[in-house]
């Protein structure tokens, strides 16, 4: 099977691989398509996601969708169209969620030995519970964001709910795109996104945000927002989101900081007894972004979202075009062979 495999910092290519065979509580996926995340990048272009460094040859991607290409235990027809939970959850401890348990892996992810292999393969082996079918005529692309806007409807979990409230999203790359998809569809009363971006913004306009903002260019207004989710990871933006962020407001710190200590304006957090909550990956979110993606919401934000389909034949292109926010939101590899429309 044809596979995109990662050597080291800019060295990958389309190659062949191959094909494994499902046993007993395994199941064979016929991918379609994966959606490059930021690590994904990260492990592209630098040979390292963070602390994880890219020791074998290493295949990326955790955002797909596919069919069933083969079960053993027949509970899934050839053919059924799914997507996956990208989780291994490891040692059980029942103070956390399932998510932040010790010993656990994700696909497409240097951080264990051997490296967890991800989806930008013609067929991915996976455990039987990480598979999630899906409703009938949901869109094979538009499933493909499951698993980020999953991320964002944890943020907005870990935030305490948005039903009703001022938001500010923080960042309009894709991430915080799903972010305001997420907070529209969970009841926010107000949304805002922010960038220093005019192709990022206006794709926040097009998805549905209530206001964008250049922060570059323009103030955010002080002491209005509830909640902050902020998808960037970047200092500067979660300082300038404080000011911004009501008296006892939340911050949701759904964007990740590369590593080491960080300058953070804790002086005003405290005299506004505002909280930042830490949101990493999700749990069980990904069956409501399924049902989100799935109803009347689902195909809009898609075409709001995904911005570049590309064969995996041209898959370093592919990964140099996410690399540009400006150009680019979602970019989707595409394993079918033929563009689904």
């Amino acid at each position: 099977m044809r596979a995109f495999v990662i050597q080291g910092a800019q060295d990958a290519q389309v190659t062949d691989v191959p094909t494994p065979t499902p046993a007993e509580g395994k199941v064979l996926v016929r991918v379609a398509y994966v959606g490059i995340c930021g690590s994904d990048l990260h492990y592209y272009f630098e040979g390292a996601n963070g602390d994880f460094t890219v020791r074998e040859p290493f295949i990326p991607g955790h955002e797909l969708s596919g069919t069933i290409a083969a079960d053993p235990s027949g509970r899934y027809p050839v053919g059924t169209p799914v997507t996956v939970h990208p989780a291994r959850f490891g040692t059980e401890d029942p103070r956390y969620g399932r998510h932040l348990w010790n010993n656990g892996s994700y696909l497409g992810s240097a951080s264990t030995w051997p490296h967890t292999q991800g989806a930008m393969s013609d067929y991915l082996l996976v455990e039987d519970f990480m598979i999630r079918e899906l409703p009938a005529d949901t869109s094979l692309r538009t499933a493909a964001l499951a698993e980020p806007l999953a991320v964002g409807l944890h943020g907005i979990a870990i935030a305490g709910g948005v039903d009703g409230k001022k938001v500010l999203v923080s960042g309009s790359g894709p991430i915080g795109l799903l972010a305001v998809a997420g907070a529209k569809e969970s009841g926010a009363g107000e949304v805002w996104a922010t960038d220093l971006r005019s192709g990022p913004l206006q794709r926040a306009e097009r998805l549905g945000a209530d206001r964008t903002v250049n922060v570059a260019q323009e103030e955010l207004p002080a002491d209005y927002f509830d909640v902050v989710l902020e998808c960037t990871g970047i200092p500067s933006a979660l300082n300038s989101c404080i000011p911004a962020l009501c008296k006892a407001g939340v911050i949701g710190q759904i964007g990740m900081f590369s590593a080491g200590d960080k300058p953070i304006n804790m002086s005003a957090m405290l005299s506004k007894e505002a909280q930042i909550r830490g949101a990493f990956r999700f749990d069980d979110e990904i069956d409501r972004a399924i049902e989100i993606l799935a109803g009347p919401a689902g195909d809009h934000i898609r075409d709001a979202v995904v911005t570049h389909t590309i064969d995996i034949a041209d898959a370093v292109s592919a990964f140099h075009i996410a690399k540009d926010s400006e150009q680019s939101g979602k970019v989707l590899v595409d394993l079918t062979g033929a563009t689904e429309q």
